[in-house]
């Protein structure tokens, strides 16, 4: 073919991303992915082939399945929470679907986007992607909100992002952070993006607060929620977006227009893991409790390291030696045989994310030679 040049958008994602474009090869301790190691549980598997069978192979409805979109509304307006209705909920080809139906109907070229970091970083790739701003923000020392940060780069935003739990840092944000954060979004105007995949990935003491229980976000919440890692659901790719109407309505636009509807077996699926026993989710939580306890046994004293102990999440974040970049701890760590995430690509230079969901065996060995390169990578 002639020569070839990328548009201008890609070209603007490609120069900023660091986000991976491979996984670890074969053979290699992988502490790098976020994808759970459990089987889907087996009624949700049921639940598809059954479908299948009944001749659920046909086109679903554009933005989600009916009964879905009425029990994915019905979950979001309990417990005291504002009534939400079908129609502002939007199924899409996972969380990340629902990420860029939200950012590229509601961003225009030029908007900015407020970002605290480190986080998932996606937001900023789409950010830029639709032509907007990412304003990344750094958060606090013990990596909570820096409130008075995102207050100051508010003026004249879009939207501010939010990772609750946070992926890579395992933070749970309080009540109170994400009440001011409604405050900062009133005073000016702000979409409020949550993304809350990890919200059944938290643990004792800390409790998890929705930014639907915080009153008076309703009306700008644009909530992103996905099955993937609650019910260990990645490869089936679905996941919603909850928001006013008339901004579900614009994202269906973008959603349906680059990927058309969910897979409509799966959407049965999806129905039968909201509605259906929730005793594996429980399970994997005490399993992924468990590995967590053996994160910080292996790792929470190592000498030149700092990690704080994550609220939720199966990511820990660890702070090294200054003398080296987060990509070359990284480095280091493959030559050891294990992959982990640095946090530039998070925007969390001077750390590394490294994920427990895998088994602990596997992740004993992993966190060893961890253990074995950050006491080298300390010393003098």
């Amino acid at each position: 073919m002639t020569a070839f040049t990328p548009s201008d958008r890609v070209q603007r994602v490609l120069r900023h991303s660091l986000r991976p474009s491979t996984r670890p090869p074969a053979g290699m301790i992988s502490l790098a992915s976020g994808e759970p190691d459990f089987a889907t549980p087996e009624h949700i598997r049921r639940a598809h082939a059954d479908a299948v069978e009944a001749g659920a192979t046909h086109y679903a409805a554009w933005n989600g399945a009916p009964d879905l979109r009425e029990a994915l509304a019905a979950h979001a307006g309990g417990s005291g929470r504002p009534a939400r209705a079908a129609g502002q909920v939007l199924v899409t080809h996972g969380g990340s679907g629902a990420l860029a139906a939200a950012i590229l109907s509601c961003v225009d070229p030029g908007d900015r986007v407020v970002i605290p970091v480190p986080t998932y970083s996606l937001y900023a790739d789409l950010v830029r992607m639709a032509g907007g701003e990412p304003v990344l923000v750094p958060q606090q020392d013990d990596l909570h909100l820096d409130l008075d940060a995102v207050a100051a780069a508010a003026p004249g935003a879009r939207m501010v992002v939010v990772c609750n739990p946070c992926n890579p840092t395992g933070v749970v944000y309080s009540a109170e952070e994400l009440t001011r954060l409604r405050d900062i979004a009133e005073q000016h105007g702000l979409l409020v993006m949550a993304d809350e995949a990890y919200d059944q990935i938290v643990y004792d003491p800390r409790r998890f607060t929705s930014v639907l229980d915080i009153p008076g976000l309703a009306e700008r919440v644009l909530y992103v929620q996905t099955f993937s890692k609650t019910y260990a659901m990645t490869g089936w790719r679905v996941g919603y977006l909850l928001a006013p109407p008339e901004v579900v309505a614009a994202a269906a636009v973008v959603h349906t227009r680059m990927a058309g509807p969910l897979n409509t077996a799966v959407q049965h699926a999806a129905l039968a893991a909201l509605t259906g026993p929730q005793e594996p989710v429980r399970r994997m939580l005490d399993e992924y409790r468990g590995r967590r306890e053996l994160v910080m046994r292996l790792l929470g004293d190592v000498p030149g390291t700092r990690l704080r102990a994550p609220d939720g999440t199966f990511y820990a974040f660890v702070a090294h030696s200054p003398r080296l970049t987060s990509v070359q701890v990284a480095a280091a760590a493959r030559e050891r045989g294990v992959a982990v995430r640095p946090g530039s690509e998070f925007g969390g230079e001077g750390s590394v994310r490294l994920s427990f969901a895998t088994d602990r065996e596997t992740l004993t060995k992993g966190l060893l030679a961890l253990r074995d390169m950050f006491e080298d990578t300390a010393a003098p």
